[in-house]
């Protein structure tokens, strides 16, 4: 009895070892890949960083950092090229888009990729795509339900970041710079360096890294501060490694050069979805034939609603559906 004992024990012993091994290979092995995606999915988190910087120095997480980047256009959107109503297609992507009956205000398209699942929607008509804030923007953010639903929107999804210190900000406090209806209602300057994503009057997406008032100036009615721009002027941002945003949950708007707005949601932190990174969404993007595109506030911020209910998958950390209150979001009126 004591020899089956020993013999367990040893084999035991034999796992943890191969476990441990199996780790450290993992952790500060030749090969990078697991490195990459750690500290880059850690270090975009507010209460998880933990699980990179146990592991590894300030230095080396800021080498890896470093190194897997999301490079932008060097040039803001030039809305001249943006010709709305145009009506042909190219390929299956395309055809996905343009078919629909006449009367269709927007589409819902599913999204797979290698390890993520999302939402599409293709919104027809520009001019339906609007800024919604919380009531108590600077105090609280909202629920987007909630905010869609007492604006009779059938279609909505969140915006801009807010100040989020330790993974408990309630989206009072946002984050950049947010106009609506014309009007500027925040002129804090984000420090990530991100830029102004929204919409012009002729209801063309702007992107740019522009101030509020430059914005005003063009004619820009609604818009938050966010990024980083994914496509710009057809041209998408040269992601170095992973682009140092991990695996998440996303969030995207784009347009297509014919006018349509694409409304993009991935889901993650779940078995059937891991989350995508900023190759990810460029590769989406780009299958759909986005024009313009800005990465959106993400993580368990990311959500898509349709006739004020959630489609999508939002997890927080303790692995309940639930989405967060946020300061703004896009929606589209009826």
């Amino acid at each position: 009895m004591s020899k089956k004992r020993d013999n367990v024990f040893t084999i035991l012993l034999s796992i943890c070892d191969v476990v441990a091994i199996t780790i450290l290979f993992l952790l500060y092995g030749p090969y990078s890949n697991f490195r990459n995606w750690l500290v880059t999915t850690a270090m975009n988190t507010m209460r998880h960083q933990y699980f990179a910087t146990t592991f590894y120095s300030k230095e080396a997480i800021e080498d890896i950092l470093k190194r897997n980047v999301v490079i932008e256009p060097e040039f803001n959107t030039d809305i001249d090229l943006i010709e709305i109503n145009t009506k042909s297609y190219v390929d299956e992507y395309d055809k996905e888009i343009l078919e629909h009956d006449e009367d269709d205000l927007y589409k819902i398209i599913e999204i797979k990729g290698n390890g993520y699942n999302g939402y599409m929607a293709a919104i027809y008509d520009p001019s339906k795509v609007k800024l919604v804030t919380s009531k108590y923007l600077g105090i609280k953010g909202e629920y987007l339900v909630k905010m869609a639903k007492e604006k009779g929107a059938v279609l909505a999804i969140n915006g801009g970041g807010f100040v989020d210190a330790n993974g408990l900000g309630d989206g009072g406090e946002p984050i950049g710079t947010i106009i609506q209806d014309g009007k500027i209602l925040n002129y804090e300057s984000n420090s990530w360096g991100k830029g102004l994503i929204g919409f012009t009057n002729d209801n063309k997406l702007y992107l740019g890294k522009i101030s509020a008032r430059e914005a005003i100036n063009i004619g820009i009615r609604d818009a938050v501060e966010f990024g980083p721009f994914l496509i710009v002027n057809g041209k998408s941002s040269f992601v170095n490694g992973n682009g140092g945003y991990g695996l998440h949950p996303r969030s995207v708007i784009a347009q297509r050069q014919d006018g349509i707005v694409l409304f993009l949601v991935i889901d993650g932190r779940s078995l059937k979805s891991k989350g995508a990174d900023m190759n990810d969404l460029v590769e989406i993007l780009q299958r759909y034939h986005a024009y313009n595109a800005a990465n959106l506030d993400g993580g368990n911020s990311s959500v898509l609603v349709v006739d004020n209910e959630i489609i999508n998958h939002p997890y927080n950390w303790d692995n309940r559906e639930e989405t967060r209150p946020i300061p703004d979001g896009f929606i589209v009126m009826p």
